[in-house]
């Protein structure tokens, strides 16, 4: 990068980590929070750029901060089916909680609620005797504050994706994308990836979803939108409306925010195009012991068991001059970006676009191995369930039940070869 384009980053960065605070602010700009929200920096929940986590213990032993509980209900009539089916919305929210459940709330404001966790621990047993248990959460919603959750409600948790490579994921070309769907598994291998169909506010038209755990944004200006509206409380010039998730009927949070219709930007487009240039350049780390025969040995049966079926190694990005950056380059994310049924065990029940409750996108693997460096522990999946790599993969079902039935086939030495060659990206 020149000194200049630098020195937007570094701006950027200082904004990734901002704490915001509630209105007036005595600082030109920080203030706006809320007035319910998750987190008071993007930092927060994106700890040093990381993957989130599960909350260690249940309330008031620790709190959920990088995890977050979406929400949203069935439709209830036509208008609200078109929405879905014109791709404009990708749920429909609750009529009192929104699309998000906000556990933190300004002052003189109540939160709308507490996620509790309670784990039963799973027994597996693997081809050559090897005992794994794996932990199968159960979410409970307490102290609500606002009243009794839809009868129809669905719920989703989350954790907090890495935010290296995002901007090399949104340079890749649709086509190149589309080319690895194939949602009739017309080659009869047991693999359907399809793209999620999702609106682009910027276009004002369709877009492929590229981010998120079921690729519900198409673009990482949007992503980084909705995270501020609905994350953090702060109107943005895509979200431009002063209430964050604030519904109709949350009067208290509607006037602390301005209220109902007022158009007061918080977070001005200036600011967004900082974070903006930020996010797009967070560099993937170099692989580690790329030449080391153990993890040589676990490319390979990594490569057998048909991994790459979904978490395809490697992309070309297109030329690009206003984004030299992103231009022209060999990337090697291993996802497709694509939505497969990962089975009943990690269904969330909770459809968003096209996706169904069984489907998630497949998450990039580059930078997994430097998780408990970067982040401090080990916890992966959509909720942080896995403790482990080896946990997470014998997750997998549905389209990935043929791989990690194979993965759990291998013996001890053949899995720590995947695992170390996992632990190399």
């Amino acid at each position: 990068m020149s000194r200049e384009a630098r020195l937007d980053f570094r701006f950027g960065n200082d904004l990734f980590k901002r704490l915001w605070v509630a209105a007036p602010s005595s600082t030109p700009f920080g203030g706006g929070l809320g007035p319910l929200y998750n987190a008071r920096a993007c930092q927060e929940c994106h700890i040093k750029d990381g993957r989130g986590h599960p909350p260690n213990g249940n309330w008031p032993d620790d709190n959920a901060i990088s995890m977050v509980m979406r929400l949203s209900i069935p439709p209830s009539n036509r208008e609200e089916e078109l929405l879905l089916e014109t791709h404009r919305q990708n749920v429909i929210s609750d009529p009192v909680y929104g699309v998000q459940l906000q556990d933190f709330a300004i002052p003189g404001l109540i939160a709308e609620g507490l996620i509790s966790i309670d784990y039963e621990e799973i027994e597996v047993v693997l081809a050559d005797g090897t005992v794994i248990f794996l932990r199968n959460p159960t979410y409970i919603i307490e102290e609500l504050g606002y009243g009794p959750l839809s009868e129809e409600i669905m719920t989703s948790p989350r954790i907090a994706p890495p935010m290296i490579g995002l901007g090399l994921l949104e340079a890749i070309a649709p086509a190149d994308i589309l080319g690895h769907a194939d949602p009739d598994d017309l080659n009869g291998d047991g693999i359907s990836g399809r793209a999620n169909i999702v609106w682009s506010e910027e276009l004002n038209s369709h877009a492929i979803g590229r981010f998120g755990w079921k690729a519900g944004e198409p673009n990482l200006n949007q992503q980084n939108s909705h995270a501020f509206s609905i994350d953090i409380g702060l109107s943005t010039p895509l979200s431009p409306f002063a209430r964050g998730d604030c519904a109709p009927v949350q009067s208290d949070c509607l006037s602390a925010s301005g209220g109902g219709n007022e158009v007061v930007v918080e977070v001005t487009a200036e600011i967004m195009e900082k974070l903006l240039f930020y996010t797009r350049n967070l560099a993937v780390p170099p692989r580690r012991a790329i030449n080391d025969l153990d993890v040589l040995a676990g490319k390979r049966l990594f490569y057998e068991a048909n991994c790459i079926g979904c978490h395809v190694p490697k992309f070309i990005t297109p030329l690009n001059e206003a984004q030299p950056e992103q231009s022209d380059q060999l990337i090697w994310p291993y996802t497709d970006l694509l939505l497969h049924d990962m089975g009943e065990g990690l269904s969330d029940e909770r459809p968003e676009g096209l996706a169904t409750g069984f489907e998630w996108r497949t998450p990039p693997l580059w930078g997994i191995g430097l998780t408990e460096i970067v982040s401090d522990h080990t916890f992966f999946l959509h909720d942080g369930r896995a403790r482990n790599l080896t946990e997470a993969i014998l997750w997998h079902g549905g389209e990935a039940q043929k791989s990690r039935d194979n993965f759990a086939a291998m013996t001890a030495e053949e899995r720590g070869h995947l695992i170390a060659f996992l632990r190399s990206l």
